[in-house]
């Protein structure tokens, strides 16, 4: 088992700071009392220690509440509480802008747990003509090795084939096959021979001290934002352009939120690079997609077009993987003085491992989550959702949100924010608590996510899914339109 720690920060940061907020009990927002009304709303640590990385207002967080059922997303760490809190705080973002858009007071949010919880096993959830998506593929998860465990995602074919030819095996391996040459090796030899083919696979690590930033924020340039027109509540980011540079889960469920409060979200994909279908199916509502070759002239056009115009630029890939087509956050910033640049990536950074690939659940097993939740066979084990995935997502959302606020209300200019999946894992494993106030007593609602759960029809075909669980006065309930085939729209704005 290695010992590898997580990269140290560099920088200027946000971190979420438990001790700047009031005391933070969990549970229901609201207590009754046997002698008067119920008391005023308590402060959610996590929700605040959320708001305050990203900036926002302290008096605006009395305005949050949560109800509906606790025992949701049940983990050794506190996921329920993690997942509300991202929410709680996109949901707030949101109120914020609809009150300057709407010119009236900032809406109340009101978060439900249950929402919450099937809205991060959304992919869970899906159902395309009733049939199930396969989450997970043959050769990706837990395999025991010669000194440890390690976990491998080949959920790409890509992926998949560079992993066989890191570990020289013929492109018709089985699980088993694969089982029994791990046994044989060490988890890091076999980590670093993977990383150096291009493909995944992360030596499950115990829990280190190190801590990440949940997001940096950095003020670009001072240029006046564009005007914007007044916009219902229900659409704070009507108007908004969005580019989604993004793939998989995270960035796809900020860009999703955006298009659900009314961006025109606009996602653009290198057309050599496969994507999953059913994955576009859970994450592509309310967004438009096209592939955009950015080594091609023609392609380059077209999205210096489509730049020249934009609000918003959310990337999901490592860093520097951009640079060399002109899409540097700096230089995006140079060209369009005034935008919002969103990056994420999987491990941070700074430090050796930022410029590796990654998803959410290498994270766990690199970080220490694994090792947390591992079973009574010593088996390393996984959180209930893929919470690190959603849980950014809604913070990328609430980021940009908030970054269209403060740029009409307090600075002008550009914004550059960077989120990493191994930040959420720190958050997670080092600044939320995990115990309840012993004062408040659990809400035993029982929990159903049919409540949560919907149809439409779709060019994918009859689409079950979940939900959004944005939560405030006034707040959509269900996006536009469903998702359209990926890659099949034109590389053009509404």
């Amino acid at each position: 088992m290695t010992d590898r720690p997580l990269p140290a920060p560099s920088g200027p940061t946000h971190r979420p700071t438990p001790a700047a907020a009031p005391a933070v009990p969990d549970g229901p927002a609201v207590r009754s009392t046997a002698d008067g009304p119920a008391a005023a709303p308590a402060l959610d640590g996590p929700t605040a220690d959320a708001w305050h990385a990203l900036g926002g207002p302290s008096a605006l967080l009395e305005r949050v509440s949560f109800h509906g059922p606790d025992a949701v997303l049940p983990s050794r760490l506190p996921v329920r509480r993690l997942a509300r809190a991202t929410v709680a705080a996109c949901s707030l973002a949101a109120a914020e802008l609809a009150a300057l858009r709407s010119g009236g007071p900032v809406p109340r949010v009101r978060i439900d747990q249950g929402a919450v919880a099937t809205a991060f096993v959304s992919e869970r959830h899906l159902r395309i003509d009733g049939r199930a998506p396969v989450s997970f593929a043959p050769l990706s998860g837990f395999w025991p090795t010669a000194d440890g465990w390690l976990r491998t995602h080949a959920n790409y074919p890509h992926h998949r084939d560079r992993l066989l030819t890191a570990l020289g095996l013929p492109e018709d391996t089985g699980p088993e096959r694969l089982a029994a040459v791990l046994r044989e090796l060490p988890a890091a030899a076999v980590q670093e021979r993977a990383y150096a083919a291009g493909a995944l696979a992360v030596a499950v690590a115990p829990v280190r001290a190190t801590t990440l930033p949940l997001v940096e924020v950095r003020a670009a340039d001072e240029t006046a934002p564009r005007p914007l027109a007044p916009a219902p509540v229900d659409r704070p980011a009507a108007g908004i352009r969005v580019l989604d540079l993004t793939r998989v889960i995270a960035g796809p469920v900020a860009t999703r939120t955006l298009a659900l409060l009314g961006a025109d979200v606009l996602r653009l994909d290198p057309p050599h690079l496969p994507e999953a279908e059913d994955a576009h199916a859970d994450t592509g509502f309310g967004k438009r997609s096209a592939r955009l070759d950015l080594a091609d002239g023609t392609g380059r056009a077209a999205f210096e077009e489509l730049l020249a115009t934009a609000d918003v630029v959310v990337t999901g890939y490592r860093p520097d993987t951009l640079d060399a087509y002109g899409l540097a956050p700096d230089a995006l910033l140079a060209r369009r003085p005034g935008l919002v640049v969103v990056q994420l990536n999987a491990w941070g950074w700074t430090g050796p491992w930022a410029g590796r690939r990654g998803f959410d659940s290498l994270v766990q097993a690199g970080c220490g989550i694994a090792v947390v939740e591992a079973g009574a066979d010593g088996r390393p084990g996984a959180l209930p959702a893929q919470a690190l995935d959603h849980g950014t997502g809604y913070l990328v959302a609430a980021g940009v949100l908030r970054a269209l606020t403060g740029q009409r209300t307090v600075r002008p200019g550009g914004r550059h924010l960077r989120y990493s999946l191994a930040g959420t894992a720190s958050w997670l494993l080092h600044g939320i608590a995990p115990t309840a106030d012993p004062h408040v007593l659990p809400n035993d609602e029982p929990y159903d996510p049919a409540r949560w759960l919907t149809e439409t029809d779709a060019p994918y075909g009859r689409l079950r899914y979940a939900l959004p669980p944005v939560g405030y006065a006034g707040a959509p309930a269900d996006w536009t339109r469903p998702p359209g085939r990926w890659g099949t729209d034109a590389p053009a704005w509404h």
